[in-house]
């Protein structure tokens, strides 16, 4: 159930993220809980292989060549995905960053059958329906 809600909360913050950067398409709910479903196997098959294997110039950039691997994932995701559009590598790149950023600002807590979202200044509390 938890995997389900991570995956939902997600696909919300892909939503966001696609609206607020025009080189990010994306067709509609469904396609970005696929996404987020995609996105999460790509990120714990591959990524962790890809930031062994570029450890090197990682550590020269101080971490943000992590951020060139992120964009290179996303990219991967778009062209795995129908409906999710990557329009170029800048435009993942903003949209790793956003993503990343919509995820942590929000301090998801999820408590058996009650998700609480907390951002800075706007609490929802949604309840399972009986």
């Amino acid at each position: 159930m938890k995997l389900v809600m991570h995956w939902f909360i997600s696909a919300l913050a892909i939503l966001i993220s696609a609206y607020l950067l025009p080189g990010i398409m994306i067709s509609g709910f469904f396609v970005a809980f696929v996404t987020a479903i995609v996105l999460g196997f790509v990120n714990v098959f591959l990524r962790p292989l890809l930031i062994l294997l570029t450890l090197p110039i990682t550590i020269l950039s101080m971490g943000l060549f992590a951020l060139v691997v992120n964009a290179l994932l996303i990219m991967l995701t778009g062209a795995i995905v129908p409906g999710f559009y990557v329009d170029g590598f800048f435009s993942a790149l903003l949209f790793s960053i956003i993503l990343f950023l919509l995820i942590i600002f929000w301090d998801i807590k999820i408590v058996e059958n009650i998700l609480i979202i907390k951002p800075a200044h706007l609490q929802l509390i949604l309840i399972e329906s009986l």
